[in-house]
């Protein structure tokens, strides 16, 4: 069951909920639901959306690198579940990041997911030989969000089948009660420890030995903007255009972080540490 997390706002419909989701939560999830609906309806098989190593190497299948992340598996109540759960675990985290650069926004936000990703690829021969672990990433990278957001907001109140707690032990609680059914669990492990790797260079060690080690690419600021992203409007007002509008100016606009210095646990990242 998902925690007791942002519900759906019924006001307007789905599309208008769908709407106002965050940029990347909004652009994961429905790639994910959309993948997921083609592997179950037939329209793809899910044979071809998992991870193989040997398929990308030998018949060069590149989108085996970000299919993994979007296919959830077959239809259940666990993948609607997980579904559900990454678009609230995503959109939690999404509003707050870690500040690696861009004052706690949408670019560090991307810069995190691309962190995750590369970390699940590298990690995963490694998991995978102590771990019976699936070759799809669509859940471990939903706990790798999961994880960072408990670290980075650990005392913030949830639930999980009606029982507060803290968003710190919110990871684990999903964990243990997974391996009570006698689901899988693998995968949430190997998201876990992601996560662990991401908050201990981002939080931890800049703290400890006063090194800045992780920071969002400059090409995300310039591209995104410091704070959270707002779509820029388009030519003639409108203040956002039509869904299909192609014609956006640039560059885009962008909120402005509440804390533009603020740091994480007491370090500048966007001054670069200074």
């Amino acid at each position: 069951m998902p925690a007791n997390v942002n519900q759906m706002d019924d006001g307007g419909g789905p599309q208008a909920w769908f709407q106002s989701l965050p940029l990347v939560t909004r652009y994961w999830f429905g790639a994910a639901l959309m993948t997921t609906c083609a592997g179950n309806f037939g329209f793809v098989s899910p044979m071809k959306l998992i991870f193989i190593w040997d398929n990308i190497w030998d018949n060069f299948e590149i989108w085996r690198f970000l299919t993994p992340f979007l296919y959830v598996g077959k239809f259940d109540f666990n993948t609607l579940m997980a579904l559900y759960m990454l678009q609230s675990f995503s959109n939690r985290y999404e509003t707050e990041p870690y500040n690696t650069g861009a004052g706690g926004g949408t670019a560090d936000y991307v810069f995190a997911m691309m962190f995750g990703s590369i970390g699940v690829f590298v990690s995963y021969p490694l998991i995978g030989m102590l771990l019976p672990t699936p070759p799809m990433f669509a859940r471990t990278l939903m706990f790798f969000v999961l994880y960072t957001w408990s670290k980075r907001h650990p005392t913030s109140p949830t639930s999980i089948w009606g029982i507060q707690m803290k968003a710190i032990h919110l990871p684990f609680a999903y964990v243990a009660l997974s391996v009570l059914m006698g689901g899988m669990y693998a995968d949430l492990v190997h998201g876990i420890v992601v996560g662990h790797l991401f908050y201990f260079l981002v939080d931890v060690v800049p703290i400890v030995y006063g090194k800045d080690l992780l920071h969002t690419p400059q090409f995300l600021i310039d591209q995104m903007g410091v704070g959270a992203y707002v779509a820029p409007a388009a030519p003639g007002g409108g203040g956002g255009g039509a869904v299909g509008n192609n014609t956006w100016q640039a560059p885009g606009r962008v909120n402005a972080p509440s804390e533009p210095a603020r740091a994480a646990r007491g370090h500048s990242w966007g001054s670069g540490g200074q």
